[in-house]
């Protein structure tokens, strides 16, 4: 049985992943490497315990001791790293827990996979010759777009916030270990995902359970920042593509084409609530939305061009956002206590 480590897999895309691979392959180990931070819950992946093809391990992935233990104890044999700060407003207020993560963390995984599969710059042990390294990354690295336009894999990197920054350089270092020791590495930029399970710190979850709380809905500026969403599970479906069929040492954008902006995203999750489940006073939820003083740094536009993973890969998003807000919104009356 093939043992694959999978990092950060109780957060919000790991946790949709992860369920998928422990079924889509009962021939892998997946060894689930999560720190359970505030952005981890293990509930996130109960539907995964007591399959036989899996494990889960509560650390860090800045412990090398622990990392090097992993590789060591299961026999790694492919990454899909998932693990990161990823809040912005988290990384503006306090910024060294995501150089410490997403840097530190990134070099320790990349190190230890050095370590185990190769015995030399450019020469793999023998038998290792299949392992895989996929680091996931984000848009966000690439700065800020105009009104037209869209993000490449040749898109100059330009990040704009602490965050943007420390997944950039994590970036780096996943292509430095490519070039350097001649690891198999593949990369993968995601526009915004959203779905089941993701944190109620992110827009679309916080939208749905402070219109459900009769809270107000706080929205950045004048609303129109505009974003590329990703269903999570086709997220998931690239990366185990990119995983499988990826080139070695290649970058690979994944973006749903689907241009929103924040006040089509809460109209839109507002009118899904108006009709599944209206206000008792009769009014719409979108009365609960107020403007609010914009972020330092705050990206306009967002949008991938994604036809190198759907040329290459056969890659296509099986959701688009009409659907993906639905099973969205009714994931979140079924699973939150409101």
């Amino acid at each position: 049985m093939k043992a694959v480590l999978v990092t950060g897999g109780a957060g919000f895309i790991g946790s949709n992943f992860v369920p998928f691979w422990v079924k889509k392959y009962p021939d892998y180990l997946v060894v689930n490497l999560d720190k359970l931070t505030y952005a981890g819950n293990p509930d996130n992946v109960r539907e995964c315990e007591g399959a036989a093809n899996y494990r889960f391990v509560k650390g860090d992935i800045c412990d090398a001791g622990l990392v090097a233990r992993l590789f060591k104890e299961y026999d790694i044999r492919g990454v899909v790293h998932f693990a990161a700060e990823s809040h912005v407003d988290n990384s503006i207020s306090g910024p060294r827990a995501f150089i410490e993560t997403n840097l530190l963390g990134t070099f320790t995984l990349l190190d230890a996979a050095r370590n185990h599969w190769m015995e030399a710059p450019h020469k793999v042990k023998p038998g290792y010759e299949d392992c895989r390294f996929h680091h996931i990354s984000t848009d966000e690295v690439y700065g800020a777009l105009g009104e037209t336009g869209f993000f490449s894999e040749t898109t100059p990197y330009d990040p704009s916030s602490p965050y943007s920054a420390s997944k950039a350089g994590s970036d780096m270092l996943a292509r430095a270990y490519h070039r350097t020791y001649g690891m198999n590495i593949t990369v993968s930029n995601c526009s915004n995902n959203y779905g089941p399970k993701q944190h109620p710190e992110k827009l679309i979850p916080k939208i749905i359970s402070n219109a459900l709380s009769g809270k107000e809905i706080p929205i950045y500026g004048d609303g129109k920042n505009v974003r590329d969403w990703l269903f999570v599970l086709d997220h998931c479906k690239a990366v185990d593509l990119i995983f499988h069929k990826g080139r070695n040492g290649e970058t690979y954008n994944i973006g749903g084409h689907n241009e929103k902006n924040n006040l089509e995203i809460v109209d839109a999750i507002c009118s899904i609530l108006n009709d599944r489940r209206p206000r008792a006073d009769g009014k719409s939820y979108k009365e609960q939305v107020v403007f609010v003083k914009d972020r330092p740094g705050h990206d306009r536009r967002y949008a991938i061009n994604a036809d190198k993973i759907t040329s290459e890969l056969g890659w296509k998003a099986d959701e688009n956002f009409a659907t993906g807000i639905v099973k969205t919104v009714d994931w979140y009356l079924d699973n939150l206590n409101l």
